[in-house]
């Protein structure tokens, strides 16, 4: 097990790592295997850079993202500009259903709304904003439309898991209410953590995941 002064050392290191982040402005602090990060970035894509570098590192059992995104001048666009721009790039994509997802742009902040048929529409949807110029932060509020039962999206979910050999698969409790699923149990990392959320909410039906897994490490 690292020590937290090990742990703040590999997330520093994996920061100034990653081509697609300026690590001299983010401040790193760590206790008890759970990392804060502190500071300014100037971009929306930067900030989820930032969290997945920080995912990979190895014993990290949580993270606190206290960034702010403070947008450089060549950067900042208005409002009506970010919502033409999102609206063309949602267009485009051929994984976002036409006319499915409505857009909102308040001082840089995008909410998307509306209702699609697969988590990975709602996924790409936000996968689509996330990098666009002057885009400061995102609300995904696209909901999925339930159509299975409860008792064959939880079949689902573990058959799932069991077939990407997860390691702590048979320690994972499934719970579903309606469209919304629940994970309890332990896993040994964040990227397992991760694989049984993605997992879940690849299941047909699933409006919502509920994480309450512990990462043991």
């Amino acid at each position: 097990m690292k020590t937290d002064m090990q742990l703040k050392t590999d997330v520093i290191d994996e920061l100034a790592w990653d081509p697609a982040i300026n690590a001299a402005g983010i401040g790193v602090m760590v206790k008890d295997g759970v990392v804060t990060l502190t500071g300014h970035l100037d971009s929306f894509a930067e900030k989820h850079a930032v969290e997945k570098a920080v995912r990979r590192v190895a014993g990290v059992r949580g993270i606190a993202l206290e960034l702010d995104v403070k947008l450089a001048a060549e950067h900042k666009r208005s409002d009506s500009e970010i919502a033409q721009a999102a609206v063309a790039a949602l267009r485009l994509n051929s994984l976002v259903p036409e006319g499915k997802v409505q857009i909102e742009v308040e001082n840089g902040w995008v909410t998307l709304t509306g209702e699609v048929d697969w988590s990975y529409q709602l996924a790409r949807a936000e996968q689509c904003i996330r990098p666009l110029t002057g885009v400061r932060g995102l609300y995904n509020r696209i909901t999925i439309k339930t159509r299975a039962s409860g008792q064959d999206i939880g079949a689902q979910i573990t058959a799932a898991l069991t077939r990407q050999a997860m390691r702590e698969a048979k320690h994972i409790t499934v719970e579903v209410e309606g469209g919304v699923v629940t994970l309890w149990g332990h896993v040994h990392s964040l990227a397992e953590r991760e694989a049984a959320v993605g997992a879940a909410f690849s299941a047909h039906g699933v409006s919502r995941v509920v994480d309450k897994l512990q990462v043991d490490v």
